[in-house]
């Protein structure tokens, strides 16, 4: 029988026979036997083979053969389990295509593929889909451009199905790999480099899509892959190359071109990368940001690194924001030492950060970013000051560059901590207000968390002043509902000490601070300039009724506001900001905490510094008298027309027409202009140039005011902060008027600083007087405990106190022996030593020795 078929074929050949196997009689008999075995075998052969054969057109240009590939497709779709068989006898047919370079063949297999793909939704198609990806990997190693982009569209084509059931066996590795390749080609040609590079990245997108959807598969997650995905995005992000080869800025894309921007379409692959990470998973996702930016240098332009991390911030899932902040935290502590326009870069992108950030919650990172950042500022001073020492022993003036990034960095540093914490809600923010005055620095002294042990007082004084900036950025537009809450116990401490520090800048920043936290009406900018103004109610001042607790916080702490204020005028290093800061300070006081006895106080305060200018205990020079008698009138003026007393406004307007005539360097307007002659000393008998307080005193008390307290000069308490600023005692530089001896016997007695006269010499001589004097002292230091204010009688009364305490250590230290001892005590007894010896068991120890 198969010899008939083969004389058959042999002896009467057809033309198709002729077409499809290029019959030729001249062959070979052998030749002749192979060609009718292949003949007879072909309507034997498989169906699928069958049916895969006829979907190839006789020309490739023709495309593939519709009604033969809907069969196809109904075949694959009745029996699935053919699938398998219909895969690899179509990547057997593309292998050899491929090689043999007849893409048209390719293109067609290719799309028979797609199109069984998209309609076969089976459990049998995994076998298939393992040819499938076979076939689209041997398109993406050709060196073939319309390959490369032909099997990259196939892969997002299969990226985007369902699968009823996923293949944890799969693995992309290779995908991950060629399509990263591709995402940095370099072809010469532009029109190819682009093509290439939105394939690339279009295949990294369906292989993030086709992985991440099922938490099972968490392969794409895994290092070596990120450190894939990431920087090829990042490398496209970066730059578009025009046809010249420059690179040039990526500019804002219209919608029809998103596609063909390489740029734009990297960005949306790396924000849907990101808001699919998990918490687990972003580690991975950031660190390789990181090594992009280091590896190409692209701290210094902090364009790009901004905008990454902004992407990053906007793109992750809110409650992931703080191990984002952790994480640069960390790199800035790995690059601590680097170039300081890499650590100003790090911490321009910190700052970017966290202001996204601030605006939810981040939990436990506040202070440890606060922490580092401060760490980092003491770093970035003991730098600068190592490079200028450095300078200096070597005899050579460098440029001031690296100086100059140094302060970029300390800048850059100052406004991140200032913005995060004026973004913190208000409970947040006074913790990290004390947090920081924590941290402030006092020369001399290492109880702080900081070390400035190694930077000397100068770098200790540019950490102090750097530190108050901040605090003054983070108290930008802090409104408590109280002052209490505003300057709670814990922080005005502290925040006061540096205002009597020797150094006018810190000074400035320690009362702009407490301008922040006092006005909670924006008043300040309304009594901007220290003059005498004419109407205040031009000014349309803000102020609401003062609360209890405004009251109870003025009656324990307004004393300690009203010391800060009074010796911060007795700085020789004043300047002309100094004086307008503590006017605005003592006008922002009456503006939201003066109740009627702040009023009396505040004016008390200003009659003392009228007496300190005038008296001139302290060695001032002119023109910080003149410029003390100067904010007395400019306060006094304000006070008068807020509390509206005629009287007392009367007189205030009429020393200052006085002044206007013969005393102008008295007055803010005159003392402060350049060049001004001052005069040669102060007539303290010409009462017409001052503010009197008798006469205020009567023009209040007529008004309801209780002015007892007016006749009692306004005398500062004393703390510990004056040893903190290396000044002389209170009590040493202050005439205390008023001795009060403790004692039930001690008769009481009252030294008035009065002038010896004539009359003085007489009372005193004559004794027939002395009882009736007695009693008018005894009654005046009745009078003034029972009116004085409690502050002021501790501060007199400490002064003896201390010398009592003093005395008292001294007599102990002369009378208190050491403990026995059990090798004995020597003792000298007519002239010998001898020595006792207690036992052990004998001795008696203190409770916390004994266990």
């Amino acid at each position: 029988m198969l010899a008939r078929i083969m004389t058959h074929y042999a002896h009467v050949p057809t033309e198709e026979h002729e077409t499809s196997y290029n019959f030729n009689p001249a062959l070979e008999p052998s030749r002749l036997m192979c060609l009718g075995v292949c003949g007879c075998c072909g309507a034997l052969r498989p169906r699928y083979k069958r049916l895969v054969d006829n979907i190839y057109p006789e020309d490739p240009k023709d495309g593939l053969v519709k009604a033969d590939m809907e069969k196809l497709t109904f075949y694959a779709v009745s029996a699935p389990e053919k699938l398998d068989r219909i895969g690899a006898y179509l990547a057997e047919k593309l292998s050899r295509d491929v090689v043999r370079h007849r893409y048209g063949y390719v293109f067609i297999a290719m799309e028979a593929l797609d199109q069984l793909l998209m309609a076969c939704h089976s459990q049998s198609i995994k076998p298939f889909v393992e040819s499938f990806l076979q076939m689209v990997a041997k398109l993406l190693e050709s060196g073939e451009p319309k390959l490369q982009v032909y099997g990259t569209n196939s892969f997002v084509k299969f990226a985007n199905i369902e699968e009823d059931t996923p293949s944890y066996h799969r693995r992309y590795d290779f995908f991950v790999s060629r399509f990263s390749a591709m995402c940095h080609n370099c072809d010469n040609d532009l029109e190819i480099r682009t093509e290439i590079r939105i394939a690339g990245i279009r295949g990294i997108q369906g292989v993030v899509r086709k992985t991440v959807n099922d938490e099972l598969r968490a392969t794409i997650w895994e290092p070596q892959h990120m450190d894939k995905i990431v920087p090829s995005l990042l490398f496209n992000m970066q730059k578009i190359e025009d046809a010249d080869g420059r690179i040039a800025a990526p500019s804002s894309p219209t919608a029809g071109d998103k596609e063909e921007n390489p740029a734009v379409l990297a960005e949306n692959c790396f924000r849907e990368l990101l808001g699919r990470a998990a918490y687990g998973n972003m580690n991975n996702v950031i660190r390789p940001v990181f090594a992009h930016l280091d590896h190409h240098k692209l701290w210094e332009s902090n364009d790009f690194p901004v905008s990454c991390f902004k992407i990053i911030m906007y793109s992750i899932q809110a409650q992931y924001s703080h191990h984002v902040i952790q994480q640069i935290l960390g790199h800035l502590d790995s690059h601590r030492k680097d170039s300081p326009r890499i650590r100003a870069g790090i911490v321009q992108v910190l700052l970017e950060t966290v202001a996204i950030a601030a605006k939810g919650s981040i939990g436990p990172t506040v202070l440890e970013v606060f922490n580092t950042l401060l760490k980092h500022l003491s770093l970035s001073v003991d730098f600068e000051l190592s490079d200028r020492r450095n300078s200096a022993d070597s005899g050579q003036f460098s440029s001031n560059t690296k100086e100059s990034d140094e302060r970029i960095v300390q800048n850059a540093i100052i406004q991140t901590i200032g913005f995060f914490g004026s973004n913190l809600p208000d409970y947040q923010r006074s913790e990290i207000m004390m947090f920081i005055m924590g941290k402030v620095p006092i020369f001399g002294f290492s109880s702080h968390s900081l070390d400035t042990s190694q930077l000397g007082e100068l770098g200790t004084k540019r950490i102090q002043i750097m530190l108050l900036r901040s605090l003054l950025m983070v108290t930008s537009g802090y409104k408590a509902k109280s002052i209490a809450a505003a300057l709670p116990g814990p922080l005005i401490d502290p925040l006061l000490s540096p205002s009597l520090m020797d150094d006018s800048e810190l000074r400035q920043l320690v009362l702009e601070i407490l301008h922040n936290l006092i006005d909670r009406h924006d008043n300040r900018a309304k009594l901007r300039g220290m003059r005498i103004i004419p109407d205040v109610a031009d000014l349309k001042i803000k102020r609401e009724k003062i609360t209890k607790q405004d009251v109870s916080f003025m009656k324990k702490h307004g004393p300690l506001l009203y010391r800060h204020i009074y010796l911060g005028c007795k700085e020789d290093d004043n300047v002309h900001k100094n004086f307008e800061l503590l006017y605005t300070a003592l006008a922002l006081l009456t503006i939201e905490l003066a109740n009627e006895d702040v009023v009396i106080d505040l004016i008390r305060l200003a009659i003392a510094l009228q007496d300190l200018a005038i008296i001139n205990e302290d060695n001032l020079p002119m023109f910080h008298r003149c410029a003390i008698m100067a904010l007395v009138a400019a306060y006094l003026n304000f006070l008068s027309q807020m509390i509206s007393v005629p009287c007392f406004l009367e007189h205030v307007s009429k020393v200052i027409e006085t002044r206007n005539g013969k005393a102008p360097y008295f007055l803010p307007e005159v003392i402060f202009r350049d060049k001004y002659s001052l005069p040669a000393s102060l007539k303290k008998h010409d009462n017409i140039l001052f503010f009197l307080t008798n006469v205020i005193a009567e023009s209040l008390g007529g008004s309801g005011y209780s002015v007892e307290r007016l006749s009692v000069p306004y005398v500062p308490q004393v703390t510990d902060e004056d040893k903190l600023s290396r000044r002389k005692s209170i009590v040493d530089t202050l005439s205390i008027q008023v001795d009060i001896l403790t004692g039930s016997n001690t008769e009481d007695k009252v030294n008035s600083a009065e002038e010896i006269t004539f009359e003085a010499l007489k009372k005193a001589i004559d004794n027939t007087g002395l009882e009736e004097q007695e009693k008018e002292k005894r009654r005046l230091v009745i009078e003034k405990f029972q009116k004085a204010p409690f502050e002021e009688i501790a501060a007199q009364c400490e002064s003896k106190a201390n010398m009592l305490h003093d005395k008292l250590a001294q007599i102990l230290e002369l009378t208190i022996r050491p403990p026995p001892s059990p090798s004995g005590t020597m003792t000298i007894t007519a002239g010998h030593a001898q020595y006792h010896s207690v036992p052990v068991y004998e001795m008696k120890f203190p409770d916390l020795c004994v266990y």
